[in-house]
């Protein structure tokens, strides 16, 4: 009896199986649901940054003598029926010296917001640029843009100094103002000898040493420090200026000789 029931109980399972896998293609119409795709998946994102910057770079410069010059060239960028001059009177004079793309807001597959940073000769400001771009890829500035103040400014965490260690700091002190010697000239078989076996490119003389100005070695493994070396250089185009500047360097040791495996700008504040 036990085996006839096991046998029943089989061949209802295989007979139902299939019958429920046909019924729930059919529920769900045979296909598995796609995901959802991101938002604004599909605007062209870096095209619309180049083609806003175009455009704030005719926007933002502006001639009452030469009115006409600046109205021909926001044709491009304009749609048909936009007010010629986007909202500008035709009188007064501004230009702007410089404008970069800040970023770029994708509200979806065809809308979003360009901001732009503009700098004029003693003022810099942020211009917002809505651009929509159709199926093929094709953009225009769909509105007027809105001048937004510029970013403002970030507060240093309050940090501790570092525990450092002096006698480091010390021994590390000749060593790195010949490396930066070096590392002015860029002269590769001289800046292997300071070297960790990587290759360090250097400045090709881009750059005058004047003088290492401190060195920050915390405290730390003996045979490896991460430390700061604050340089004086003198630009070679810069008519005698000197600039101090700030490079993290990862150091080794090897014997009763440390030398450079790593040189790079730091990113930690207040570095002395």
């Amino acid at each position: 009896a036990v085996l006839w029931a096991l046998i029943i109980v089989i061949l209802v399972n295989g007979i139902r199986a299939p019958f429920e896998r046909f019924t729930a293609e059919e529920t769900s119409g045979g296909a598995t649901p796609a995901s959802k795709p991101a938002r604004g998946a599909g605007f062209p994102s870096s095209a619309a940054g180049a083609f806003a910057l175009q455009f704030a770079n005719v926007y933002l410069n502006y001639d009452q003598n030469n009115a006409p010059a600046r109205e021909t060239q926001l044709r491009t960028f304009l749609p048909d029926g936009a007010d010629p001059q986007f909202g500008w009177n035709g009188v007064g004079r501004m230009q702007v010296q410089s404008v970069e793309v800040a970023g770029v807001d994708v509200r979806d597959a065809n809308h979003a917001t360009v901001t732009l940073s503009a700098r004029t000769a003693d003022t810099w400001l942020r211009l917002a640029v809505p651009v929509y771009a159709d199926k093929s890829g094709s953009l225009v500035v769909s509105a007027q843009p809105a001048m937004l103040p510029p970013p403002t400014k970030a507060q240093l965490p309050q940090g501790g100094a570092p525990d450092r260690d002096s006698a480091l700091e010390s021994e590390l002190q000749p060593f790195l103002g010949t490396f930066f010697q070096e590392y002015a000239t860029g002269n590769q078989e001289a800046l292997s000898r300071f070297s960790d076996g990587t290759t360090i490119t250097g400045m090709a003389n881009t750059v005058k040493f004047m003088q290492v100005k401190e060195v920050v070695a915390p405290k730390g493994s003996a045979g490896e420090r991460t430390i700061t070396a604050t340089v004086a250089w003198q630009p070679a185009a810069g008519g005698g200026g000197e600039l101090d500047q700030t490079y993290q360097l990862a150091m080794v040791k090897r014997g009763d000789k440390w030398l450079v495996r790593d040189i790079r700008g730091t990113t930690r504040p207040n570095a002395s």
